[in-house]
């Protein structure tokens, strides 16, 4: 709606001064009125699955966190570690007999171990949680396979079970994952935590332009 300001042609000065005093008051009226709808709008906007964290303070918060792990645990945060230790748990399950004879195995499970009673079993929990608990919230949970309009959901889902087998590979043989080897490794001023960073990201950026069609 656009008020347009009437002209005082009225040879009365007195009833002049009322009508541009009426029409300054609906004005005044006017752009309270727009500005709450616009408040109401971006407050719901808020909860309608739109709205996401600013970049730069979730880095704050994610370093704060890290911090605080060291603080609290003596440890740094990690997301691989816990994977590995749910699979030796799931194996000695299985095969106890295999894990006694696996070199690999038997440094997590087996024996005595409790692979599933560790700190970063609890922290990935406690990731997942926060995820579930933030999508009810802001209205994001929902099963949704999230691809470029160019290709379809079954090959989204095959390339990123193909990058998560690849990247679970490479974080095991590098002893960490983005989490444990570069982040909390970069925290303690640790080199392989930096040579760890470049290596993931400078991959990332050169394997991300070679599938750019898949994404783009």
């Amino acid at each position: 709606m656009k008020l347009v300001k009437l002209q005082d042609t009225s040879t009365d000065a007195g009833c002049g001064f009322r009508v541009t005093g009426f029409i300054s008051q609906l004005e005044t009226r006017n752009k309270k009125h727009f500005q709450t709808i616009k408040n109401r709008t971006m407050k719901n906007s808020k909860y309608d699955g739109s709205f996401y964290l600013n970049p730069y303070l979730g880095g704050v918060i994610l370093g704060t966190v890290l911090l605080l792990s060291f603080y609290i645990s003596g440890r740094g945060l990690g997301a691989s570690g816990a994977v590995k230790n749910t699979v030796a748990a799931t194996v000695n399950a299985v095969a106890p007999q295999h894990v006694q004879n696996s070199a690999y195995y038997c440094q997590f499970a087996g024996g005595d171990k409790t692979p599933m009673n560790n700190w970063l079993i609890y922290e990935v929990l406690g990731v997942l949680a926060g995820a579930f608990i933030s999508g009810i919230i802001f209205n994001r949970l929902k099963l949704k396979v999230e691809h470029s309009p160019k290709i379809t959901s079954r090959r989204r889902l095959i390339f990123a079970l193909a990058g998560g087998l690849v990247f679970g590979f490479g974080a095991q043989l590098a002893r960490g994952c983005t989490s444990g080897a570069a982040l909390s490794g970069m925290a303690v001023l640790s080199l392989g935590g930096y040579i760890t960073m470049v290596a993931i990201f400078g991959t990332a950026f050169v394997v991300a332009w070679i599938l750019r069609k898949n994404w783009i």
